[in-house]
């Protein structure tokens, strides 16, 4: 259960603004997966990316955090357009995105309390790392974080002996480790059994409420998109179809909208 206490973070909602311009993502020259997209991620609050499968949500928040490059567009965050950075530049900005999986993305010989230190690895000296020698305030963090999943009782269990439903809290811990002002979540419940899914999507809407972030939260479950999101996004074929508040999206008109509410 993921716990009630507050999860802060530092900054103001302004300076964590997330702003995308004309996005395009080819694969193949001339077949683009992402059609010039612009829409601006406010500093705190969900934004639900809703659509078919293969419709290039996971592409557009994997070019968020040049998981995968963009062949065109902007990307800025934190002053910074993502987009252009190489190098050293672009790993000390990855350190501001927290990122979510489907499929865990967890160490599965290490520890729990290990892998949620994973997180950090942006932060410390090489050395610290292979030693897994990490900074006290940053274990602490760890534990705390631990607890607000409620996994404190597994911090020393190997992370290959969770269930998917523990994996993925592991995943959602190790991401705010970073204490990212952008955190972004790829169908994280998405490989999970219907019941544990339910659960971590009521424990997840509560957790979100309180963290003074940015999200982007990727799913073809629009049911899911309208439980979690403060504002929904709708790609279709590539294109940003809608962008609004759930409100609106219920009450949308548009061909696209009531195409996918109907097919849901």
């Amino acid at each position: 259960m993921l716990a009630s206490q507050p999860v802060t973070s530092a900054g103001s909602a302004v300076d964590r603004s997330l702003v995308v311009r004309n996005l395009r993502k080819e694969y193949r020259a001339g077949e683009p997966v992402l059609k010039d997209i612009s829409l601006e991620i406010a500093g705190r609050g969900m934004t639900a990316i809703i659509g078919p499968s293969g419709t290039g949500k996971s592409t557009l928040i994997r070019c968020i955090n040049r998981l995968v490059a963009p062949t065109a567009g902007e990307i800025r965050f934190r002053g910074q357009d993502l987009a252009r950075l190489q190098g050293r530049a672009l790993r000390l900005a990855r350190r501001r995105i927290g990122m979510v999986f489907q499929e865990y993305n967890l160490v599965e010989r290490l520890s729990v309390i290990e892998n949620v230190l994973c997180g950090r690895l942006g932060y410390v000296a090489v050395w610290r790392a292979w030693l897994r020698k990490f900074p006290p305030e940053d274990v602490d963090r760890a534990f705390q974080l631990l607890d607000a999943v409620g996994l404190s009782d597994f911090a020393t269990q190997r992370a290959d002996q969770l269930s998917g439903g523990q994996r993925q809290r592991v995943g959602v811990a190790r991401a705010l480790a970073l204490d990212p002002p952008l955190l972004l979540l790829d169908e994280p419940f998405g490989a999970l059994d219907p019941i544990t899914r339910l659960e971590l999507q009521r424990e997840f809407r509560a957790l979100a409420g309180r963290l003074a972030k940015a999200m982007v939260f990727v799913t073809h479950d629009v049911r899911e998109g309208l439980l979690l999101g403060t504002r929904i996004g709708l790609l279709d074929a590539g294109r940003l179809a809608f962008l609004g508040t759930p409100e609106e999206f219920r009450a949308s008109t548009m061909p696209e909208v009531r195409q996918f509410m109907e097919a849901a």
